[in-house]
């Protein structure tokens, strides 16, 4: 049985994309929420669950093994049921899907600074700072050119559901919850996924949660 330990669902993006892995991999698994910076914080990220991690989460055991970092997850997870799980099968869909999943994982700092993930609100929209608008208009590039280029057949961007919207998955929270304006295709691809029965989970999971972080919220106007 595959253990994932992730943080409160509401405001940990790499919690979500650690999960949507597991989901898309089809294994069972228990799903165990540590509140992220409460008292007990310090030491729990100590406890042997966490310390192959330094404390981060998502980490997932599978049995003895830990695994984490969201695309090292995937990662195994593909290497237990298989690669087309999450990859796209055509050869360059897989190579751009790759890339654009890796610049994900590396990238965006300016978008993930200034609009934290945070799944309580829905804020008015606000202009952004130049650095952050850069963010977002990179992001929709490369999401155009995966859904016209790859993503027939489907709502996502390379048809099915994979690794690349996994990845992005906390994106699509930020764009929502900051009413970030969007051309029609990335609006379109946004909802989608927010629509998918595993963000449709994970939203209300996030719902349910009484946890406030206050370094994460956002004086609502």
């Amino acid at each position: 049985m595959l253990k994932l330990f992730i943080g409160n669902k509401a405001y940990s993006s790499w919690s979500l994309r650690g999960w949507l892995a597991v989901k898309q991999s089809g294994l069972p698994f228990e799903e165990v929420v540590a509140p992220l910076y409460d008292d007990a914080w310090d030491a729990r990220r100590q406890e042997p669950d966490f310390a192959p991690s330094n404390g981060k989460v998502p980490i997932l055991w599978d049995g003895d093994v830990p695994v984490w970092e969201s695309t090292a997850i995937i990662d195994h997870l593909a290497d237990k049921v298989g690669l087309d799980r999450f990859w796209p099968t055509d050869f360059a869909a897989r190579a751009f899907a790759r890339s654009i999943s890796a610049e994900m994982h590396a990238g965006y700092v300016d978008l993930r600074r200034h609009c934290t993930m945070n799944l309580r609100h829905v804020y008015p929209p606000e202009p952004l700072p130049p650095e952050v608008q850069a963010n977002v208009q990179r992001i929709t590039s490369l999401w155009d050119q995966a859904r016209t280029r790859f993503g027939a057949g489907g709502d996502y961007l390379f048809g099915a559901f994979g690794a690349a919207d996994i990845m992005f998955s906390a994106v699509v929270t930020r764009f929502h919850t900051y009413s970030i304006p969007l051309p029609a295709l990335a609006a379109a691809y946004c909802e989608a996924v927010r629509a998918h029965p595993f963000m449709v989970e994970w939203l209300e999971g996030a719902s349910r949660e009484a946890w406030i972080i206050d370094k994460f919220e956002r004086a609502v106007q």
